[in-house]
């Protein structure tokens, strides 16, 4: 969940409403694409597809119209800038961070009828209070802070009105403007990708199925040191209503300030807890967004939010992850290309460019990730890994088809590296990984 605009604006619902809306807005970037190609032209230079789509200007219109519709469309965006944020031109970059840092609520009549449609009519006297202005509002939904007539604290996250319904439609229309875009390699085969984010967001958007995954994590948990998650409340949740005891806490950010040995213990316990998910449990919360990671100051812990995403892995998938770590760590470069074969990102018709970039890609992850005590402050890795993904990128027209739960885990890795950064902290990631390593599965 991110923070709240007080611009309150009416998700548009109707699936031909929301194809306009996403058709407003390729029409209006194809006009400026086209201005702006005609600019270079007359200055001598070469218009190029890709530059001239990821401008601040282009961004920007990108970020208002996404979040004002909210959904899956907001979802992709926040993907976007969530795995983007520190390889894009750092303006576009900021402005495409917009989608994580603020969300539009709506209208109250929405709220209300959303309200009475899961609870009744007479839900309001079971309240002592219930605040309308919402405290976070993201691509789904937005949270409410409640009390009951008993004194218990909430907070209560509502789904937008038609967003459930919209998911398909949302999907299938972004699918086509990547198409168009340029940005996508010609053979690139993008449906399957988009089959899975349809399956993602429709179990995002069922809060029933959020709150059982809350239950089963809390149990996995048992209590793990320095995490807390909210308790759900059965009664006053159904599929689009979740209601959960509030925790008082700060955004995960403010540890930005903290002395750089507390900001080194939160980065410890949640890459820890991240490999125990991998390798323990095989249960991985796959959303990394900062929202969902806050902290309590009174009692050191970070609170868990947000499980709509979470995953269960195939043992035998995590022991291939295993096994890639452990040819990475140690260097073998044999095993290495194996591992990465039996995960399915080079096949057998893969170029031997295409191979040379891949794991010389890994084997800078792997070089930094050797380090006794990894500094996220001061580590040229991810500038390092764009330069290498760019190369990637073309040494082969089309990657192979890459295996979801790959996605998914890299998705999640990703976003625990960029709080790292953002927090500045140093880990002895090397020590945390040779312990899961040296397990059998």
């Amino acid at each position: 969940m991110t923070a709240v605009r007080n611009l309150t604006r009416k998700v548009p619902a109707g699936r031909i409403s929301r194809l306009h809306r996403l058709g407003a807005l390729a029409t209006g970037i194809a006009g400026r694409l086209a201005v702006d190609g005609v600019r270079k032209l007359s200055r001598g230079e070469s218009p190029e597809l890709r530059s001239l789509l990821l401008t601040p200007t282009n961004a920007r219109r990108i970020a208002e119209d996404l979040a004002h519709m909210r959904g899956a469309a907001m979802k992709m965006g926040q993907l976007l800038s969530m795995e983007a944020g520190d390889v894009l031109p750092p303006e576009m970059a900021r402005i495409l961070a917009r989608l994580r840092d603020a969300a539009d609520p709506m209208p109250l009549r929405h709220l209300k009828g959303v309200l009475r449609e899961a609870w009744g009519d007479g839900w309001r006297r079971e309240f002592q209070s219930f605040d309308t202005r919402p405290i976070a509002a993201a691509s789904i939904g937005q949270v409410h802070r409640a009390r009951l007539r008993d004194g218990r604290e909430l907070a209560i996250k509502v789904q937008y009105p038609g967003i459930a319904e919209s998911i398909d439609s949302d999907v299938a229309n972004l699918g086509s403007l990547l198409r168009l875009s340029g940005l996508l390699p010609r053979d690139f085969d993008l449906a399957p990708y988009l089959a899975a984010a349809r399956a993602q967001l429709r179990d995002e958007a069922n809060y029933e199925q959020e709150a059982r995954a809350m239950a089963s994590y809390a149990a996995m948990m048992g209590g793990t040191e320095g995490f807390v998650l909210p308790d759900v409340l059965p009664e006053w949740s159904t599929r689009s209503v979740l209601s959960m005891t509030y925790l008082p806490s700060r955004p995960i950010e403010s540890l930005e300030q903290a002395p750089q040995a507390e900001r080194d213990l939160a980065m410890q316990r949640l890459l820890a807890l991240f490999l125990d998910e991998v390798f323990t449990h095989r249960t991985v919360q796959t959303d990394p967004n900062f929202a969902n990671y806050r902290h309590c100051p009174r009692t050191g812990r970070i609170v868990l939010l947000d499980f709509g995403a979470v995953r269960e892995f195939d043992p035998a998938f995590t022991e291939a992850i295993r096994d890639l770590l452990a040819a990475g760590l140690a260097g073998d470069r044999s095993a290495l290309e194996a591992s990465v074969e039996a995960l399915g990102l080079v096949s057998p018709g893969s170029s031997p460019a295409f191979r040379a970039a891949l794991l010389d890609l890994a084997a800078l992850v792997f070089d930094a990730l050797r380090l006794e005590t990894f500094d996220f402050g001061t580590s040229d890795l991810l500038a390092l890994l764009r330069d290498a993904g760019q190369r990637l990128a073309e040494a082969q027209a089309a990657p192979p088809e890459v295996p979801i739960d790959l996605l998914y885990l890299q998705r999640k890795a990703g976003g625990v590296f960029l709080l790292g950064t953002r927090l500045r902290a140093r880990v002895g990631i090397s020590a945390l990984l040779s312990q899961h390593l040296s397990r059998s599965g």
